[in-house]
């Protein structure tokens, strides 16, 4: 077990009041990360190893963890790999506990694993798709929050980062993934003051991206047996689901979005809004309910073909389906 290292912090702007601090990234420091095997994980797990933090990588894909975990420690760093299924609060305890056997605490967590959900009909579809995408986009985010912020209540502090997704600030993409996100965006806030308000030098940050070039669109492979079979994705939206795969493969690099977290820890910002163009999105959005205004999905997302384009090709697809069937 290495020697324990208190989190150093400088003074924030004292109009924020003297509980809130800016964390310096030091050598020897620990960060968890979960969804760490690729991705947005590996790239805040790579960020934070090139300041010389140990890392404690957390996922499902064993075989993937492992490769990651070789590659974190070419940076020099100490690295651990736990596998990890942050649906459940008892795989969850055990992360942070195996964390703290190897390096006796932790002074960062990226609540960051995540998945799209398979592409099924979110109204009349399995409910089993809803549960899992619930389960592990929110749940997986709270159950991390619950379980290291007594820990970092009790050794001096500690920067919580919690991934959600412009979703969790608009609508448009999928409902229940939507939903999921605005849920992480709403605990995320909540927990930001609510740490402030209690005097706590624990700092959080709200991850928001777009676009950003991941396999979360191929996240069934993470399918979990327990759930039965998996769920057959609907071949009418097939095309749709292409745009997307499409969009995704042209977006931001994993790496640019954890530089931009990084900056946000020893800032202590909370929002990180990497992609400006889905902000104005979100932004208008707020604009209509603010005038009242009855809801209704943007007529094009970054990337993407315009909506009524994409639903005229949803529609032929049915009809087709429908006369072969």
């Amino acid at each position: 077990m290495v020697a324990r290292r208190r989190v150093t912090y400088l003074e924030h702007d004292s109009r924020f009041g003297p509980n809130v601090r800016h964390m310096k990234l030091e050598r020897g420091q620990v960060a968890v990360v979960t969804g760490a095997a690729s991705g947005i994980g590996f790239a805040l797990a790579e960020a934070f190893a090139k300041e010389g933090v140990n890392i404690v990588l957390a996922d499902v894909e064993e075989g993937a963890l492992a490769v990651a975990e070789t590659k974190i420690r070419a940076h020099g760093v100490e690295a651990l790999a736990v596998t990890t299924d942050v649906r459940k609060v008892e795989s969850v305890e055990a992360l942070l506990a195996a964390s703290v056997a190897k390096f006796g605490r932790v002074h960062i967590v990226c609540n960051n694993a995540g998945v799209g959900g398979a592409n099924v009909d979110p109204w009349t579809g399995p409910l089993s798709v809803l549960e899992w995408v619930i389960d592990v986009n929110f749940w997986g985010v709270m159950h991390g929050i619950r379980a290291f912020v007594p820990h970092f209540a009790a050794n001096g502090g500690g920067y919580i980062v919690n991934t959600a997704s412009i979703a969790g600030c608009m609508t448009g993409f999928s409902p229940i993934y939507d939903a999921s996100k605005h849920a992480v965006v709403a605990i995320s806030d909540s927990l930001s003051w609510s740490m402030k308000e209690a005097g706590l030098p624990i700092g959080v940050s709200c991850l928001c991206p777009g676009w950003v070039r991941t396999g979360i669109v191929d996240s069934d492979r993470n399918w979990p047996e327990e759930l039965g079979d998996k769920p057959v994705s609907d071949p009418a939206a097939q095309s749709i689901l292409d745009y997307g795969r499409k969009a995704i493969s042209e977006g931001m690099t994993p790496a640019a979005v954890a530089s931009m977290v990084l900056d946000a820890v020893q800032e202590d910002q909370f929002w990180v809004f990497p992609h400006q163009d889905f902000l104005d999105i979100a932004i208008a959005r707020w604009d209509r309910i603010g005038e009242r205004i009855n809801p209704e999905p943007p007529k094009q997302l970054p990337g993407m073909p315009p909506r009524a384009q994409m639903i005229a090709e949803l529609m032929r697809a049915m009809e087709q389906a429908a006369k072969k069937g």
